[in-house]
């Protein structure tokens, strides 16, 4: 595409979903790397196969579907279970991210990544905007909403970038501490602030001679 691409990233239980569902319902394109994630893993998938080869069939559910909860309490353990993961998934991820961000059309596309400053040189995107909130409140909805008791929940965290590293690489920053409807206007004023910034974006110039 040749507008403005932003990087929506933040930790685990953060609110990445609910701010990206905002974006979208503006009319922003919005590429989620946890739903081509989830494509990419589907029965009869090349992934699937490859996991179920590396990690062992356990690590499918009943009906033949990737057993998420498994997989993620095997590799969260280890970090080298957690390296041969990514493996798998991570350049078919990348290849269907730039695909798709390749097609997108509009002023701006949010491209959710959320291992974003994990990742390292952030060349996928112009802008990265971090979803921030205090760990504490991230183990608690991890805990409510997945069913992870806490020291599952503290090892995921420990294997994601640290809050002060996420923060040291956002342009823009929402703090989610203050309800769905706090993160809604937050998510409207940002879209207001990325329409004037696309409208002077270079490859926005480009895309209109």
């Amino acid at each position: 595409m040749n507008g403005l691409r932003v990087g929506l990233t933040g930790g685990i239980a953060s609110g990445k979903t609910t701010a990206a569902r905002r974006f979208a319902e503006l009319g922003v394109t919005v590429i989620d790397a946890d739903e081509i994630a989830r494509q990419v893993v589907a029965p009869g998938a090349p992934a699937l196969a490859e996991i179920v080869a590396r990690f062992g069939p356990q690590m499918l559910a009943p009906g033949g579907e990737l057993d998420r909860r498994a997989l993620r309490a095997r590799v969260f353990a280890d970090p080298a279970e957690r390296a041969a993961l990514e493996t798998i998934l991570h350049p078919r991820i990348r290849a269907e991210m730039a695909r798709r961000s390749e097609a997108a059309t509009g002023p701006y596309a949010i491209l959710v990544i959320p291992l974003l400053v994990e990742g390292g040189p952030r060349r996928e995107v112009d802008r990265v905007l971090v979803i921030d909130v205090d760990e504490s409140t991230q183990i608690a909805r991890l805990c409510a909403r997945d069913g992870a008791r806490e020291p599952e929940a503290r090892a995921i965290l420990a294997a994601q970038a640290s809050r002060a590293q996420r923060l040291a690489a956002a342009d823009d920053v929402i703090c989610n501490d203050s309800g769905i409807e706090a993160l809604r206007a937050a998510v409207d004023a940002l879209h207001r602030r990325y329409l004037e910034l696309a409208a002077v974006y270079p490859g926005a110039r480009s895309g209109s001679e």
